[in-house]
């Protein structure tokens, strides 16, 4: 589900209007900040020949160069990758027709428990890796037509801790198996932190290769918080990143008698719902309205934390199947507690109870998912007992997403690094617009495209590039007289020719005006010149925003 922001910052753009707005999914966190950059384009149907960028860098205002800028990045980007010719419109307009990607999922929890001593507390549940994608299948077939063969083109892996500090053995070997979706899927079972790691916070680092051993890539999860177990008390918002919000990713899981061999996991298999012990799914928990409880398939989200006693509903987040509005209750000694309200936290024990049900709650049985009816203790009317298949632990899931194609590569090459980007800025003033990049792992090598269109890129940091927004004329010939949003997909494309696939997307919006009473024959130019500049302050009044979106 989609957080729709309003517009965050408008800029003047003389007769027009500049407005950003960003909508944002599970895994971006916009971040605007100021800026003013102009640069040469066609906007409207005026040339802006100024160019002058705005710079903190000794509180001066100073000249933009793009021909030193130019030749620095030329300098730069020819070490370490194979040349190749030129990436051409054409070809980026055959990829984005056929997308022959390849993705890379990695699925785990937000918190993780220490181990101390000689226990190994795995982590719950267990970190996951889907491929999916026609590009893999292209892969292997260019590997099996070379001197690789059947035997060299396997996928395999390795997952552990980043900044480990010990050898690769350290790592857990990945298996990968092709599902009946044909994704392929792995899962690192035994991983699991030592008290002798000091940090609070880690990442999990997975690295892929085909089994003649040509490297794929490295790829690392979000950020994971680490505990030494649940907290009992009531959370407060200092420990809000403890907390359930509606929204999130959430996963369950069943553990009878504390044994791990015994752990069922909540998941969704041909659109139904079972108690799975080998792979888990990652629901949105969200809190249900009044007025929207009646119907299971029509829900609307309400923001803030999950509290116990609240109404919620969990949907599947890959089918989008649902289960019923249930009440979730706080788990105690295997009572379901009536009147708790506190706000739901990681790993707590919790139970689902149907709404309008006669204490009907949410249960396994082997590996199908039943109703139990539960029943009141004798000696306290606020509390229910149940059995084991209905106490459920909760915890708070990510899921990161890789998705790269090497269709118009020459050669092999190392996926990494793989840049992000996690927020988008535009800067603009007049009748010109910028766009800046904040992110991870940029490099010189990298260049804006939007559609198949190549935008002028100058590389900042790692964290952080700029590029030209292209002129709306170069995606529609027609354009001032279009009326419907122009939208083209944000890509990175590096210098070899591989494509890093983003999440973002830019869209040219036209704002309507009310259209000028038509010109009688007698107030007509006489001559041509003077009707065209008539038509084309006509069709100019016909102002563009320009709006982000991923």
């Amino acid at each position: 589900m989609q957080d729709q922001r309003e517009p965050d910052s408008s800029l003047d753009r003389g007769r027009g209007c500049l407005t950003l707005v960003h909508t944002c999914g599970f895994a971006h966190s916009p971040d605007y900040c100021s800026g003013e950059i102009g640069v040469t384009a066609l906007w409207m149907g005026q040339f802006v020949t100024s160019l002058m960028l705005n710079s903190t860098h000794a509180g001066k205002r100073r000249p933009f160069k793009p021909n030193s800028l130019c030749h620095t990045f030329h300098s730069e980007v020819n070490h370490g990758f194979s040349p190749l010719p030129r990436v051409t419109r054409d070809s980026v307009r055959q990829y984005l027709q056929f997308r022959p990607d390849q993705s890379v999922f990695i699925l785990h929890a937000k918190v993780a428990q220490k181990s101390y001593g000689n226990e190994k507390r795995f982590f719950c549940p267990p970190p996951c890796v889907y491929l999916s994608g026609p590009g893999w299948k292209h892969r292997q077939e260019q590997l099996k037509g070379s001197n690789a063969g059947e035997s060299g083109c396997r996928l395999c892996g390795y997952m552990g801790l980043d900044n480990s500090g010990g050898p690769q053995t350290d790592s857990l070997k990945l298996s990968f198996e092709e599902q009946a979706d044909r994704r392929m899927f792995a899962c690192a079972k035994t991983l699991y932190i030592s008290d002798t790691d000091k940090r609070k916070h880690f990442r999990l680092l997975l690295r892929l290769f085909f089994s003649s051993g040509q490297e794929i890539g490295s790829f690392q999860s979000n950020l994971i918080k680490v505990i030494s177990k649940p907290s009992q008390k009531r959370q407060s918002m200092k420990n809000a990143d403890l907390c359930i919000s509606s929204g999130s990713r959430v996963s369950l899981f069943n553990r009878l008698r504390s044994q791990t061999v015994s752990t069922r996991y909540l998941a969704v298999e041909d659109g139904v719902f079972v108690a799975s012990a080998r792979q888990w799914t990652a629901f949105t928990v969200i809190l249900v309205e009044e007025q929207q409880q009646s119907e299971p398939s029509d829900y609307s989200m309400c923001e803030g934390y999950i509290c116990y006693g609240c109404v919620v509903q969990l949907i599947c987040t890959d089918s989008g199947v649902a289960l019923p509005p249930m009440v979730i209750r706080k788990v105690n000694k295997q009572f379901a507690c009536l009147d708790v309200d506190e706000p739901v936290s990681q790993l707590h024990k919790c139970a689902f109870q149907f709404k309008d049900s006669n204490q009907m709650y949410l249960c396994l049985a082997n590996e199908k998912i039943i109703q139990f009816q539960a029943s009141l203790c004798p000696k306290d009317s606020s509390r229910e007992l149940l059995n084991d298949g209905s106490c459920w632990t909760i915890i708070g899931t990510e899921v990161v997403e890789y998705t790269f194609s090497e269709s118009l590569t020459c050669s092999p090459t190392s996926i990494s690094p793989v840049p992000v980007i996690t927020a988008l800025e535009l800067n603009g003033g007049g009748h010109v617009a910028m766009l800046e990049l904040h992110g991870e792992n940029f490099s010189p090598h990298l260049k804006v495209w939007f559609g198949n269109m190549e935008a002028e890129t100058m590389f900042r940091s790692p964290r952080s590039m700029l590029c030209v927004v292209p002129d709306v004329s170069v995606f529609s010939g027609e354009w001032r007289w279009q009326r419907r949003p122009i939208t083209v997909p944000l890509s990175l494309i590096r210098v070899d020719g591989l494509i890093y696939r983003t999440s973002f997307s830019f869209t040219y919006t036209p704002e309507h005006s009310t259209p000028s009473l038509p010109l009688t024959g007698a107030e007509r130019a006489p001559d041509s010149d003077t009707l065209i500049h008539t038509i084309h302050q006509e069709f100019t009044r016909t102002n563009f925003h320009l709006f982000m979106q991923s």
